[in-house]
């Protein structure tokens, strides 16, 4: 049986493409770079230009189009025209899919994956929320935004005194 060949309508993966950028003529740099952002090179750096190439390739492979992300950036958009103002973050924020979100906890570190379908990758297990998360590390109840440092914790003012009038 003999080894198949790569069929040649695949593209290279783009960690070989990034690889290969060294061991490219300038003239072929140049072509890629007129090739990938429509415009001649700024400058003749190699170097730099080998890095804005790469970034590119992996910009144009990676990026996926995120339904979620949609309806919260047009959300905003429609909430900044009513208002007036922008909210830091919806309530209902999670991060993009492939996010991993470390955190210490008395002197381990837990790792946690952010899946495309909204749930989280913990310990070879799959949770629906971060707060289920830091419960298991913890064994108590937190919210898990907190924990993992995605949201600020509240704190509690202190009661203030109210004077009655005289």
């Amino acid at each position: 049986m003999r080894p198949s060949k790569p069929n040649p309508a695949t593209p290279p993966s783009v960690a070989s493409q990034i690889s290969q950028l060294p061991e490219l003529a300038m003239a072929d740099i140049k072509s890629l770079w007129l090739r990938l952002f429509h415009a001649e090179n700024p400058t003749h750096n190699r170097q730099f230009l080998e890095r804005r190439i790469a970034y590119k390739l992996q910009e144009i492979e990676f990026r996926k189009v995120d339904p979620g992300l949609l309806d919260r950036n047009r959300r905003r958009i429609e909430n900044l025209i009513e208002t007036g103002k922008v909210k830091k973050r919806d309530s209902d924020y999670r991060p993009v899919a492939g996010t991993m979100l470390t955190r210490e906890y008395q002197g381990k570190e837990y790792r946690v994956i952010a899946s495309a379908d909204g749930n989280y990758n913990f310990d070879g297990r799959t949770f629906q929320s971060l707060s289920q998360i830091a419960r298991e590390i913890t064994g108590t109840r937190w919210s898990g935004p907190v924990f993992f440092g995605l949201k600020a914790r509240n704190e509690k003012k202190a009661p203030t005194k109210k004077r009655g009038r005289s």
